[in-house]
Order: structure tokens, then sequence, then C-alpha cells
């Protein structure tokens, strides 16, 4: 006949195995619901600083990298980039806003092609903008990356059949302090403007389609 004590001790043995498992249990749902809690969250951070189109970040997202970048005492000349699209209505009003949305994605992954690990932003619409490490901010560095940027822009981007290509006017203007973001953005805005408006009259600021062949 079995020990009395022999079976107490191995039930409380048991009773102790199985309450270590659900305890066990209970600590890894509860570390898998806080990994699901701390994703959600920074999905959410995400989300609030990133444009969902383009995922580049946003404008209330530029504005605080760029104070960060610019107090940093250390760091190398900035220039400011504003940039939008020519004509850019002309997509949505012949090929829907679906064609529009697969430009500005375009655009976007260029822009940051162009930038490399410097800072771009999607402002709002066809509207983008950048703050570039430079060499130098001498004008003729200025007109070299305003005219690389805008050729590099101009690059044929398929959609189905056809080919579309269009065109963005660029303003670029150095950075002289940390305080100075916003009047260097001022200026670029108002060179990018000034660019608009010198190519209004050309045939190439025009929106061009053309049949897109398979290779």
């Amino acid at each position: 006949m079995p020990d009395p004590m022999s079976v107490a001790s191995g039930i409380c043995a048991a009773g102790a195995l199985l309450s270590s498992w659900q305890l066990r249990r209970r600590a890894l749902r509860a570390e898998a619901e806080i990994a699901h809690l701390q994703a959600e969250l920074a999905a959410e951070r995400h989300a609030a600083s990133h444009d969902p189109l383009t995922g580049l970040p946003n404008r209330r997202a530029f504005y605080r990298l760029a104070a960060a970048l610019l107090a940093d005492a250390g760091r190398r000349p900035l220039i400011a980039v504003v940039l939008d699209l020519d004509d850019f209505k002309q997509v949505n009003d012949r090929y829907g806003h679906a064609a529009g949305d697969h430009v500005l994605i375009s655009v976007a992954e260029r822009l940051a092609a162009f930038a490399g690990d410097n800072l771009v932003a999607r402002l709002g619409g066809d509207e983008f903008a950048g703050l570039l490490v430079s060499p130098t901010v001498d004008r003729r560095w200025i007109d070299h990356a305003s005219r690389r940027l805008c050729e590099m822009l101009a690059a044929p981007i398929p959609l189905g059949t056809l080919t579309l290509r269009v065109t963005a006017s660029v303003g670029l203007a150095p950075v002289t302090g940390p305080t100075q973001l916003t009047e260097a953005l001022r200026e670029a805005d108002a060179a990018m403007y000034q660019a608009k408006s010198l190519s209004a009259g050309r045939q190439t600021r025009q929106l061009v389609d053309t049949v897109h062949l398979p290779e």
C-alpha cells in the first residue's frame, strides 16, 4: 500500500509544477502583450511623423529633425532644398489619382536617393524639402546640385503601358546659422518659384507621355 506521506509529497510536487507552468504561461502572455503594445506605439509614432504615401518624414518631423541638425555645433555647412512638380495637376486630371500617387512616390524615392543620408521630407501635396550637407556653400556648387537634382527628377517614370516625364522646379539656399532655417527655406522657396517662372514657357516643363515598351 502506498505510503500516505509519499502520495502527499507527490501531489504537492505535481501541484507545484502545475502552478509553475501556469505562472510561466502568464508571464509569456504578458511579455507578448507588452511587445504588441510597444509595436503599436512605435507604429503610431512613425505614422505621426511620416507621410503615409511616400514614407518620408512629414512637415512636423522635418522641422523637428532639422532643428536637431542645426543645433550640432560641429556640423558641416547645410543647404536647404525646396521643390515642387510643374503642372502636377495634369497627372491627376489625365490619368487619375492613383497615377499621381505613383509619381509622388517615384519623386520621393529619387529625392531620397539624391540626398543619401541627408534629411528629406514631403511637406504636403507635391512639395518636398530637404537639408543637404555640403562641402561648400558657393553658388557654383548650388547651381550644379540644382541641375543634377532636376535631371534625376525628370527621368522617365513607367506607368503601365506608358512612360511619364514630369519636371520639377528646385530652389536651394545655404543655412547660415542654427536659427536661420526659416529664412533659408524662404530663400530656397523664392529661388524655386523663380525657376518655375523662367521655365513656364518651355515644352520640357509640360507633362509628356509616351508608349512604354517592355525590354
